[in-house]
């Protein structure tokens, strides 16, 4: 009798993750298809040169933010209508002193417990309110030289907030080039795809673009180390359709050892965690007072698990289904592992299908395990602020996508 009652939660288990792990994938393969067909933002309502202040935050970046700083000096924008500031957090003076050589705003902050959130308002609290617009950058990130271009574009169409596309400055290591292909299928899923629906794209965290005042007025109110999920979900409350310009390129340091794809990996899963407990009968509200649908969209998104864990679980899952289902089981865990699989294959950019990224597809085992500790690592990430320390200056900025 014990045995009996044992298996039929056994059968309840396996049936309720099931379906969890089936909704997931669903909900990936519907927007990897949409991703496929071409986007076309509006014309511009005006045609108006916005002016800019390109906010780049670091937080001991002395490695990259000169060049960085100088770098982003290079726009083809009229030098006049963009001012290029840096927040310098826990910078040498040394540093100090050749970011002051440069045409840019040097800002320095000191906090007792560091955040780009703080950072970000600290400066905006002493820049004058001159701007147009609001370009944010990590202290890594470089932009193709049309960038502000494509965003004063953007802008001009109505959009109160842009996403660009982050692509990779790096593909040094087979962890560079893993996270990378990463990327890029966020960019395709969560961003090209979404907008293909008629639904907002998401942000990032760098590369974005904003009306200034808005964003200001915005960004006094948080205070997180996941400043962009919350700021994308108060935007989208608000009624405001985030856009994603797919052709403005913002080329972004890619993670190139385990250890730090660990780190990283854990407080994104942290804060994943964390905005779906608070938000999702919140947004689940809206949608039913107000068709809030974007809103909900986005709340739900934090329920799903890293496409790795997700792909690596649903190989595990069918493996074992072989030697404890009947048939019609197992027919369906490995089905739903192929249209996992369909999903990340139609999301990858035809570029990287190379011998490079074949051989970074041997990590993802490693992959997988070093994702399963980020989940036991949580609690501890949601207790501190992981910062990722950078430190490619060119890699592969030039490739073109």
């Amino acid at each position: 009798m014990a045995i009996k009652i044992l298996l039929s939660i056994a059968f309840i288990l396996q049936i309720l993750v099931f379906a969890y792990l089936a909704f997931s994938t669903l909900y990936f393969l519907i927007f990897s298809f949409a991703g496929l067909f071409r986007y076309r933002p509006p014309d511009p309502v005006v045609n108006r040169l916005n002016r800019f202040i390109v906010l780049i935050p670091g937080y001991k970046e002395d490695m990259v933010i000169v060049d960085v700083a100088a770098h982003a000096l290079q726009q083809d924008y009229p030098k006049e209508l963009y001012d290029v500031a840096i927040i310098a957090d826990s910078f040498q003076k040394e540093t100090i002193d050749r970011l002051k050589q440069l045409p840019v705003k040097v800002i320095e902050v000191v906090f007792e417990k560091s955040s780009k959130s703080k950072a970000l308002n600290k400066a905006m609290s002493l820049l004058p309110d001159v701007y147009d617009a609001v370009m944010i950058l990590d202290a890594d990130n470089l932009m193709a030289n049309d960038c502000l271009q494509k965003m004063n574009s953007a802008i001009n169409r109505g959009y109160e907030a842009v996403q660009g596309h982050r692509t990779a400055k790096n593909r040094n290591t087979d962890f560079a080039v893993l996270d990378s292909v990463s990327e890029e299928i966020n960019n395709h899923i969560f961003r090209k795809g979404h907008r293909v629906m008629g639904l907002s794209s998401a942000l990032i965290g760098s590369g974005m673009a904003f009306r200034y005042q808005m964003f200001k007025q915005y960004m006094a109110n948080i205070d997180s180390t996941a400043e962009d999920k919350e700021l994308e979900i108060k935007l989208i409350n608000d009624g405001k359709k985030i856009e994603y310009l797919n052709d403005a390129l913002i080329f972004d340091e890619k993670v190139q050892k385990s250890q730090v794809f660990m780190v990283q990996r854990t407080r994104w899963l942290a804060n994943q965690l964390k905005y779906a407990k608070r938000y999702f009968f919140w947004s689940l509200k809206q949608f039913i007072l107000k068709g809030n649908i974007d809103l909900l969209d986005k709340v739900i998104q934090q329920f799903f698990p890293p496409r790795i864990f997700l792909l690596g679980f649903l190989v595990i899952a069918s493996c074992i289904s072989i030697f404890l289902n009947p048939l019609i089981y197992t027919q369906a865990w490995i089905s739903l592992t192929i249209l996992c699989i369909i999903t990340l294959v139609i999301s990858t950019p035809r570029r990287y299908y190379t011998f490079s990224t074949l051989k970074a597809v041997f990590l993802l085992p490693k992959g997988f395990i070093f994702m399963f500790f980020s989940l036991i690592r949580i609690y501890k990430a949601n207790k501190s602020w992981g910062h990722t320390t950078h430190g490619v200056i060119e890699g592969n900025a030039q490739n073109k996508n």
